[in-house]
């Protein structure tokens, strides 16, 4: 299998750690959205990081498709099973994501448009969604920890871990860390396990194959 898409995306990354967890071997090509769109679209002709070349050549995309797929591969989950622990689960990866795609919509606008048609009502939504979403787990995180060992981590632990890397990587400025100690303290703790180590949020990383 090979894996298509930036480190520093946080839908790559996750699919990346999540399958170096579930014992998987991929290959990994540290192709850009943008600067490869060229070569990213001889691939996937829709252009979304995550994709995914499947051994048979089918392309897939989106990252929670392609962890259902991986964790059918590999014939274990690294979600519960348990309905009221798989409702939590699911909330915690619902709100990560989107705190992620928040944090890549105000990155888009500041960095792709031209500051005279930005729209500063649309990013000051963006923004305070952002923020709903960060204060949401924060409370989460404050009421139960989630496991960060590495025999014990969830989806939600991988996805809560890397959405708040890559927004403190992005925009420390527009969500201060010193207002989120719980996230803070999850992060720090993901990002010491050697999968994160190993898979760090950088555009500059291609992954050997493993």
């Amino acid at each position: 299998m090979k894996l298509i898409g930036m480190l520093d995306s946080p839908f790559v990354r996750r699919v990346a750690i999540s399958m170096r967890l579930l014992g998987l071997p991929f290959e990994h090509a540290a192709i850009s959205v943008f600067r490869g769109f060229d070569a990213f679209e001889e691939i996937n002709p829709v252009v979304k990081a995550p994709t995914l070349i499947c051994d048979g050549g089918s392309v897939l995309m989106d990252s929670t498709l392609l962890l259902l797929y991986a964790e059918a591969l590999a014939g274990r989950s690294l979600m519960p099973t348990a309905p009221a622990e798989l409702v939590r689960e699911l909330r915690l990866i619902g709100l990560a994501l989107a705190a992620c795609e928040k944090t890549a919509q105000i990155v888009y606008e500041r960095g792709l448009r031209p500051a005279e048609k930005r729209h500063e009502p649309w990013i000051e939504r963006v923004t305070g969604q952002l923020h709903a979403a960060y204060r949401e787990l924060e409370a989460e995180l404050a009421a139960q920890p989630l496991d960060t060992s590495a025999e014990g981590i969830r989806q939600s632990g991988i996805t809560v871990g890397v959405a708040w890397t890559f927004t403190q990587f992005l925009l420390p400025e527009v969500v201060p860390a010193g207002g989120f100690p719980y996230l803070g303290a999850h992060a720090a703790a993901t990002e010491a396990l050697p999968v994160f180590q190993a898979i760090p949020c950088d555009d500059a990383v291609t992954l050997g194959a493993h």
